[in-house]
């Protein structure tokens, strides 16, 4: 309760001065909408949002799932190789510097306009650069007396990979997933913003916003907001499962 009560009685009190100031203020629902207005077009379009973030969440997801894979494979090779690792930071470094404002339109001509494969890519390459520097500077964090032991049982470098390397580095792993896991769903949503297929929450946004109804443009806003918060607890709940000692110790 000490975690979760703070946070909440917070929430609650932004929630009612947003109300009050919109209330009593008369801002116009153009400029800010007013939570209980929201709400209203969140369980009047309850269907509808439910469908937009399950397109966008799928696309989130293969596009983390992807780019996780490629990240930490990438990482292991350069963390074996320092030529590598010297060429392929920079090189991830300027991959994450990529805005996805100029990414996604790129990406949307190259392929059909009834494709998804340009969402999930945006998400992939954005989603790769956390997940890659953490899990690099993970394996590269070798105790000792770890990789001493298994050079007198003379192990090769797969078997020092898959037992020493990669179970000490699930921590870092993990650390990266964290912030990918909400990267990916932004990225996801943003990508919508510019063509493509009109069943995600990033269409459903700009289209409701066209044409003025700012109240639905937020309920699907809110829809973004909740499943970025899933993808985040889900990542949350596959780390405790990995290494359920580290729960025990917090």
């Amino acid at each position: 309760m000490r975690r979760v009560l703070p946070p909440v009685i917070v929430g609650i009190a932004a929630i009612v001065a947003w109300q009050l100031t919109v209330t009593l203020g008369r801002i116009a629902p153009f400029i800010l909408p007013a939570p209980s207005e929201i709400w209203e077009q969140l369980v009047e379009q309850r269907q509808n949002v439910w469908e937009a973030a399950l397109a966008s969440g799928a696309n989130a997801l293969i596009g983390l799932i992807a780019g996780s894979i490629v990240a930490v494979l990438a990482a292991m090779v350069a963390s074996r190789f320092r030529p590598v690792a010297e060429i392929s930071i920079p090189f991830a470094a300027v991959v994450s510097a990529l805005p996805i404002i100029a990414l996604a339109p790129i990406l949307n001509n190259m392929f059909e306009t009834t494709s998804s494969i340009p969402r999930r890519l945006v998400a992939a390459i954005i989603v790769f650069f956390p997940v890659f520097l953490n899990t690099l500077r993970g394996l590269r964090e070798v105790n000792p007396i770890h990789q001493e032991l298994m050079h007198t049982y003379a192990a090769g470098g797969w078997t020092f990979a898959t037992k020493v390397r990669l179970p000490g580095a699930l921590p870092y792993v993990f650390t990266g997933l964290r912030q990918a896991s909400s990267l990916a769903v932004i990225a996801a949503v943003v990508a919508e913003y510019f063509g493509g297929l009109q069943n995600g929450l990033g269409s459903r946004i700009t289209s409701a916003a066209a044409f003025t109804a700012y109240p639905r443009a937020w309920a699907y806003v809110v829809g973004a907001c909740l499943l970025g918060l899933v993808f985040y607890l889900t990542t949350l709940l596959l780390e405790r499962l990995a290494m359920p000692w580290r729960s025990r110790l917090i």
